[in-house]
């Protein structure tokens, strides 16, 4: 059966997108997760919100415990994960409140558990392919859903997930584009890479809120704006998320 978890945070947890809300919490071996779940379903699928920095976005993006996270949604049986992260944009065509599809990433993090093997067991090796670590189902579920609700949206893109809270610096964010990113944010890969060790299918939305700072044309990102450009958008997060849930509708 399928249980869709869904990371995110910000305008996700109203409850009247939930059928049926109720809230679950769960200890791991790796610690707490960051919040506990709200649960319910939407058009009939059992899904599970998770606020990635805390209910009061208290958690700064290095010290959100992922593992926690992640091992939580495989123990409460889940079998997808569709996480959504605000971004910003390193390319010209990817405008404020633009939709990124994510298909590759490039993890910048230094400082993050990345892995649940601190250790192998005698016999037992664990090295997680990642040529294409974000699920072509679900991706292709949310590119279709992207589609037929007309959202302005980009079915690929590469992110570079830094770490945070900080933002980047001119240079830094001249070098991600010169390395191929189109958008940067701070939480992606180190979810996509455990999601990926647990084999549980991950795709993430990626908003775009802001232009970094590799535009001198444009001002310096601030949090102020990410939030500002986030919240007028996160009702076309929602209908995607929505929509593509519909879509593992029993039959």
């Amino acid at each position: 059966m399928t249980k869709i978890a869904i990371i995110g945070g910000s305008g996700l947890e109203d409850p009247s997108i939930l059928k049926n809300p109720n809230e679950i919490k769960i200890s791991t071996p790796y610690g707490e997760p960051s919040s506990s779940f709200k649960t319910g379903e939407i058009n009939g699928v059992e899904v599970g919100i998770l606020s990635r920095h805390g209910r009061e976005h208290s958690i700064t993006p290095t010290f959100v415990n992922n593992r926690a996270n992640i091992w939580a949604i495989r123990e409460l049986g889940f079998t997808h994960i569709i996480a959504t992260s605000a971004c910003g944009s390193l390319r010209d065509e990817i405008k404020r409140g633009d939709l990124v599809i994510l298909d590759q990433f490039i993890d910048f993090t230094r400082f993050r558990k990345t892995t649940f093997f601190d250790s192998f067991e005698k016999g037992e090796l664990k090295h997680t392919p990642m040529a294409d670590p974000f699920n072509n189902d679900l991706r292709n579920r949310l590119i279709n859903a992207a589609k037929e609700l007309k959202l302005s949206y980009h079915p690929k893109g590469t992110t570079i997930s830094i770490e945070g809270p900080r933002f980047s610096t001119r240079a830094e964010s001249k070098m991600f584009r010169m390395w191929g990113a189109d958008v940067i944010n701070m939480s992606v890969a180190p979810e996509c890479i455990l999601a990926n060790e647990l084999e549980i299918p991950y795709a993430t939305i990626a908003l775009s809120t802001d232009y970094d700072c590799w535009k001198t044309d444009e001002a310096p990102v601030t949090w102020e704006e990410v939030l500002k450009v986030f919240n007028q958008n996160v009702k076309n997060v929602i209908s995607l998320i929505t929509k593509t849930i519909s879509s593992f509708q029993p039959l």
